[in-house]
């Protein structure tokens, strides 16, 4: 597969709603935005807000600057955005640090709550640090978190219930990964790709994370603005066919200097 260029990622982003028109509608990232400034915690992804974010049209204007929604409080129904540029510009800030991590061998960890969509985007990622000298991570065996599982598959971690892999924005399966790595002695990760919150646990706990997050999840994006979460790379997280998003792997990846 050819390389995009930014312009034609753009395009391409548009093209397949992974950005631009998304299929998020306006009234379900705004009961979002509202649930997570009221102290819903599931909306926080891990992340320790306090109560810096209790009004929701601080947490829109900051999703509408990060994540490209529109910043009118007044459109509530209907059709809402995620700005392509910003998302290739976040795409690129994550590229420096897969650089960086491979650059110095460094230990990486990659996880998913999304597997349906975004599986495939870490497990490229992974094999292209490990082809440059990264060691990816194995997560300690027979871990369980929020009624299911926690294992490894394709080197992400993701969490399985009733033989299937498992939606979940619960931070709870990357906190047991992290505590059982301390129980066993053994390092932590230098870098944690991830989403939802597998990615906002990681980055609370002071780790150096990227997080992938749609338009409805704004945790991720609150915590880049906070400087908690290294990136928040802004995306519909699920879109019709997950090989819509290898244009855009491969764009990280080549940016990154990984291909």
């Amino acid at each position: 597969m050819p390389i995009p260029s930014r312009a034609a990622l753009v395009d391409h982003l548009v093209r397949t709603r992974i950005a631009g028109d998304v299929a998020t509608p306006r009234d379900n990232n705004l009961s979002h935005y509202r649930k997570l400034a009221n102290g819903d915690r599931h909306f926080w992804l891990g992340l320790e807000l306090g109560d810096r974010w209790r009004d929701e049209q601080d947490v829109l204007a900051v999703m509408a600057e990060r994540c490209g929604v529109s910043d009118d409080p007044e459109h509530r129904f209907g059709q809402d955005t995620i700005d392509p540029e910003l998302t290739v510009a976040a795409l690129d800030r994550a590229a420096a640090r897969l650089r960086k991590a491979a650059d110095g061998t460094e230990r990486v960890l990659f996880a998913t709550g999304h597997p349906g969509g975004l599986l495939d985007v870490h497990r490229q990622t992974a094999a292209a640090l490990r082809a440059a000298g990264c060691e990816i991570m194995v997560i300690p065996s027979g871990l369980t978190a929020d009624e299911g599982m926690v294992f490894q598959f394709a080197d992400v971690a993701v969490q399985e219930r009733g033989a299937t892999l498992w939606h979940t924005h619960s931070p709870a399966p990357m906190a047991a990964i992290l505590d059982a790595l301390e129980r066993e002695g053994r390092p932590m990760p230098e870098l944690v790709v991830a989403d939802h919150g597998w990615a906002g646990c990681a980055a609370q706990r002071g780790l150096d994370a990227i997080g992938y997050a749609d338009c409805n999840d704004p945790a991720l994006f609150l915590g880049e603005a906070e400087g908690t979460l290294q990136v928040a790379v802004p995306l519909d997280d699920h879109v019709l066919d997950p090989r819509f998003y290898d244009p855009m792997t491969e764009y990280l990846l080549d940016a990154a200097g990984l291909l």
